[in-house]
């Protein structure tokens, strides 16, 4: 009999993260590279784990994530949110402290689209008299 696997997906500005948890032993795997070597900052490496912190999972799953889109930080979060929703597949009784945590809600905040006439979405070019 094949082993349980869980998934979640998760998004955080223009990011999306299709999260997959099998029991383990707290691997992770983004793209195919371990996340030490995907992402370089230890703080958003932290990002990652803080699902597992919450509800006291860590070291019972290994993670296995495809995401795309966005920078670094926008992709931990979005493996962030993946693994919270993973997480709630695995047990409902983690719904209360990843909620309380703030884990299971998206973060809506998305970049500003840039507008015509302007330099980005609110510059404008410098006033000049003559």
């Amino acid at each position: 009999m094949a082993e349980a696997q869980y998934r979640g997906t998760g998004r955080r500005k223009n990011s999306v993260a299709r999260v997959r948890l099998v029991p383990g032993t707290g691997k992770i795997t983004v793209n195919d590279h371990p996340i030490e070597n995907y992402i370089p900052f230890a703080n958003l490496r932290q990002v990652v784990l803080q699902p597992f912190d919450a509800t006291e999972t860590n070291d019972n799953y290994d993670v296995i994530a495809n995401v795309n889109g966005g920078g670094f930080s926008g992709q931990a979060g979005a493996i962030r949110h993946g693994i919270a929703r993973a997480l709630l597949d695995v047990d409902p009784d983690f719904r209360a402290p990843l909620k309380k945590a703030g884990l299971l809600t998206r973060d809506p905040r998305m970049k500003e689209r840039k507008k015509y006439g302007l330099k980005k979405a609110r510059k404008a070019a410098q006033f000049s008299k003559r």
